[in-house]
């Protein structure tokens, strides 16, 4: 027999991940080499206790247990070399290959068996999986339950962070199998131990997250939380930030410690630790260490003998520990003097504090976000009140955070602070576009060209400035058309019309023809002109001068064709979003060309505007006169035809009804008769007088009836 073998592309089992190697076994021993690194892993043959085959996701496995509890585990072995490593095994290392299959049942209940630094979990003879107590970073108690957290892998993709294990009450008094599971745990675990005294203690602590009070043990290494419930043990190296920070109502105080990774409970991640201290608390603090060792450890940051405010004493000592700075608030202060702002975060309320390099929120949940993170901030308006506005922050990673119902009075501050920090802020120019009009506050968003509104902008100039010309015009008509004399004339001859058609219609009531058609008249003459007044209004001179295009719409019209010629089929919508786009990124020096000659438009426009405006009042002055005269003529001629055709239409009526409107006629036509000249009076009671007799006064009598 061979007194070595050697095996390509086997896999190792670390910590959840999988690297290959190559696999050497010889009389000393097991080598392992790993062909990423180059590390290699030698186990002596004296070492080895026993070896397990076993079949598994790459194959076929080795399992290899040491006298002093480590476990290797070898993978991608084919079934045909069983018998080979078999032989070897029994020659050179006096063991029996064993070959254990895995439990594939999926049953979620069974045996946990503690052997060496292994844990296995066993349905009957058959394990299901195995855990190495030295990935284990915490273990938890609950009742009747026992959570194991693992160290991350960084080399793998997906790591397994946690395992729970319930574990049955048992009838056996004094032991608590729960503590058993757990102690059994601990024993091997790569665990942080509270070993030895803590430097010092804060007992009764109010913590917001996690909710609850603790007592914090500050151990040389590592802080201890030790809750009713939970216990959290916290590497220093885990501290990221320090941050104190004063509560609005100036009577309390928040020390926030941030935390990576976070500390879990249960699939709660909490990365920030906060706790809430009252200003008015005092404590006397005595370190549980001489002053020699205080002296040399802190270099005089601690004294062994301190007394002051709680919160001072806690962030003091946790300076000294962890060795990092703690965050104040800088410079800002709100409306009312406070350093921090209300407002509201998703579902709850709390305090966003503007920092000199970012901003804090608290607490629940806590948010920090740096200045370098910012991509821009965004001021928007309240979406259910105008009382308060909402501020946004938009990170490089596309992630936007909403701060809302924040009061209007703080706008001014928090707009200040965020420009002096130099920050992108997306809707520059608002800070005074809160109280101006429409037209300032759209120019003022620089940083998005909008070309509808753009467009609609301009459509709203035009629309005033042909509204105020209209009304000009409008109003000098209406001015010299007023006449009551001439109204008044209109009037007798609407009722002239309206009699005759209303004898001609056959029976009627006198009165009625006698207050109706009056009234018909006065409404249809009054209504006459307010209509003739909006058509005048909305018609539009081909002849007058054209608006001025605003710069944007020069170069939109100019460079229409190469945005189509780059991006054939675009669309009209699409195409306006990207000229916006483009307009956007234009630089000053483009638009300032651009600029210029839309003023230069809006100087020519002006100029033709007021040529035209001086020719239209002239026209409008001649077509008023010349309307008036044409008039005043018709209104002459028909005079004269209804005063000849009058008695004709009295002496052809013979019945009744043509009776009352000859009576009815011939009263009216005696009434305009008498402003007519002495020489139609004769010639209009001769032919009177020559085709009927007067009417008798019975005819008059039934007239009036």
């Amino acid at each position: 027999m061979a007194d070595t073998l050697e095996f390509n592309e086997i896999y190792q089992e670390v910590k959840g991940s999988m690297n290959d190697g190559r696999l050497r076994l010889s009389r000393q021993g097991v080598i392992f080499k790993n062909s990423k690194t180059g590390k290699v892993d030698n186990i002596q043959a004296s070492e080895l206790a026993e070896g397990v085959w076993r079949r598994v996701a790459l194959g076929h496995g080795l399992k290899l247990l040491t006298k002093n509890g480590h476990v290797y585990k070898y993978d991608g072995f084919r079934e045909s070399e069983f018998d080979k490593l078999s032989d070897f095994f029994k020659a050179h290392y006096c063991l029996e290959l064993a070959e254990k299959d895995l439990c594939v049942k999926g049953w979620n209940w069974g045996t946990v068996r503690f052997g060496g630094q292994l844990l296995s979990f066993d349905i009957g003879e058959q394990p299901v999986f195995e855990i190495p107590l030295s990935n284990v970073s915490q273990c938890t108690t609950g009742k009747n339950e026992v959570t194991l957290e693992f160290h991350q892998n960084d080399d793998a993709e997906v790591s397994l962070m946690e395992v729970r294990f319930y574990v049955p009450p048992t009838q056996e008094d004094g032991v608590d199998p729960v503590e058993a599971f757990a102690q059994n745990v601990l024993s091997k675990a790569d665990v942080i131990q509270a070993t030895g005294d803590a430097i010092c203690i804060f007992r009764e602590l109010q913590c917001l997250t996690p909710r609850g009070r603790y007592d914090i043990r500050i151990y040389p290494t590592f802080l201890h939380l030790h809750g009713k419930t939970f216990d959290y043990k916290i590497p220093y190296t885990t501290v990221l930030r320090l941050f104190l920070l004063p509560h609005k109502d100036q009577r309390q105080m928040f020390f926030v410690i941030s935390l990576d990774p976070p500390i879990k409970q249960g699939q709660t991640r909490y990365h920030f630790l906060i706790l809430l201290f009252s200003k008015d608390e005092d404590i006397s603090l005595t370190l549980n260490m001489n002053e020699e060792e205080v002296e040399k450890r802190f270099e005089g940051r601690l004294t062994k003998n301190m007394s002051g405010s709680l919160y001072e004493m806690v962030s003091r000592v946790m300076k000294a520990l962890v060795n990092r700075k703690i965050t104040v608030p800088g410079n800002f202060q709100g409306h009312s003097g406070a350093q921090c702002i209300t407002c509201s975060y998703k579902a709850s309320s709390g305090l966003l504090y503007p920092l000199e390099r970012g901003f804090i929120y608290v607490h629940k949940p806590p948010v920090h976000i740096r200045f370098d993170e910012i991509s821009f901030v965004n001021f928007a308006r309240g979406t259910t009140t105008t009382r308060s506005f909402d501020f946004e922050i938009e990170t490089k990673q596309g992630t936007q955070y909403t701060f809302s119902s924040i009061e209007r009075e703080e706008y001014g501050k928090l707009f200040d602070f965020v420009n002096a920090k130099k920050l992108n802020i997306k809707n520059r120019g608002l800070k005074e576009g809160m109280k101006q009009s429409y037209d300032e506050y759209a120019d003022s968003d620089e940083d998005q060209h909008d070309a509808y509104l753009e467009r609609m902008k301009e459509e709203g100039k035009i629309r005033e400035e042909n509204a105020n010309d209209s009304s000009d015009g409008s109003g000098e008509e209406t001015d010299s058309s007023f006449n009551p004399g001439e109204e008044d004339d209109d009037v007798a001859e609407e009722f002239d019309s309206n009699a005759s058609a209303s004898s001609s219609s056959g029976d009627g009531d006198s009165d009625r023809d006698d207050k109706k058609p009056a009234k018909k008249a006065k409404i249809v003459k009054d209504r006459k002109p307010r209509k003739k007044q909006p058509e005048s209004k909305k018609g539009k001179d081909p002849n007058a001068p054209k608006r001025p295009m605003s710069a944007y719409m020069l170069w939109l019209n100019a460079s229409r064709e190469k945005i189509k010629s780059d991006h054939p089929g675009i669309s009209i919508t699409d195409l306006s979003k990207k000229a916006g786009e483009l307009w956007k990124a234009m630089s000053k020096e483009k638009k300032e060309e651009w600029d210029r000659k839309a003023e230069d438009a809006r100087r020519d426009y002006e100029k033709a505007m007021k040529e035209y405006s001086v020719g239209s009042k002239a026209d409008s002055h001649r077509g008023e006169r010349s309307k008036k005269k044409k008039k005043k003529q018709e209104k002459q001629v028909k005079g004269k035809g209804d005063k000849k055709g009058a008695p004709s239409k009295s002496s052809s009526s013979k019945s009744p009804a043509k009776g009352m409107s000859d009576s009815f006629k011939s009263k009216e036509f005696v009434s305009s008769d008498e402003s007519s000249s002495a020489e139609s009076k004769k010639e209009d009671s001769e032919d009177e007088g020559a085709a009927s007799p007067p009417p008798s006064s019975e005819d008059s009598a039934s007239g009036s009836d």
